[in-house]
């Protein structure tokens, strides 16, 4: 049996993974986390139509510590998802595909959404 001198696959735990495709990974996370956070939001608003006792248990549980976290979560997907689907939409009409612009761009996204969330959280 010969070994054959060409060149392998970098290990998992060698290789890094781009910027630009850990917000493209993040991206399509917290379009998921959006669909399991509306269906939160179909159970608080539903259970204020179910009357008061079902509307104090849902607020006890979105209220509770782990429930803010949750919704602290799903508030930071809300505007991650929305600052990268402007970047995209950029991107759409031809702009910002150098990777430098890709990686400014990225670094914007990413600290726009952190400010939002706070800021959101600030004012509530």
């Amino acid at each position: 049996m010969t070994t054959r001198n060409r060149p392998l696959s970098p290990h998992v735990q060698i290789y890094k993974m781009p910027f630009t495709a850990i917000l493209s990974i993040t991206h399509r996370a917290t379009g998921v986390a959006l669909a399991v956070g509306t269906v939160v939001l179909a159970y608080w608003l539903s259970s204020a139509a179910y009357g008061p006792a079902a509307y104090g248990h849902a607020q006890a549980l979105l209220g509770s510590f782990l429930g803010k976290l949750v919704l602290f979560g799903w508030t930071g997907a809300l505007f991650y998802h929305l600052c990268n689907g402007i970047r995209h939409l950029f991107w759409d009409v031809g702009r910002g595909y150098e990777i430098a612009d890709a990686y400014k761009s990225g670094r914007i996204v990413v600290a726009s959404a952190a400010v939002l969330t706070l800021l959101a959280w600030i004012i509530a």
